[in-house]
C-alpha cells in the first residue's frame, strides 16, 4: 500500500504507482471529495465524465427522468425561496 507524508507546508508527493494509476503528470490538477463517511477521494481533473464510469454505487433502484425532473423543481424552489427569506 503506497504511502507519503505530509510536510509541514501540507504538501505531499503521490507515490510513482498512483500517479501512473490516475495517469497524472506534472502540472495535472486534482480534485478531492469528501465522502459522507469521512473517506476522502482524488480524481485527476483531465478526466471526461466517462472516465468516471463506476465510481459511484449504482442506485437500488431505476429513477426516470420525470422522477429526475421533479427532484431538481423542488430543490431550486426550496433553495430559491430559503434564499429571499434570509
Amino acid at each position: 500500500m503506497p504511502t507519503s507524508t505530509v510536510s509541514s507546508r501540507g504538501q505531499t508527493t503521490i507515490p510513482v504507482d498512483i500517479q501512473k494509476l490516475l495517469n497524472v503528470k506534472p502540472g495535472d490538477k486534482i480534485q478531492y471529495f469528501v465522502e459522507a463517511d469521512g473517506r476522502v477521494s482524488l480524481v485527476p481533473k483531465t478526466l471526461s465524465v466517462g472516465d468516471l464510469k463506476g465510481i459511484l454505487p449504482k442506485p437500488k433502484k431505476a429513477v426516470s427522468i420525470e422522477d429526475m425532473d421533479a427532484a431538481i423543481e423542488k430543490a431550486a424552489s426550496e433553495r430559491f425561496h430559503g434564499a429571499s427569506n434570509s
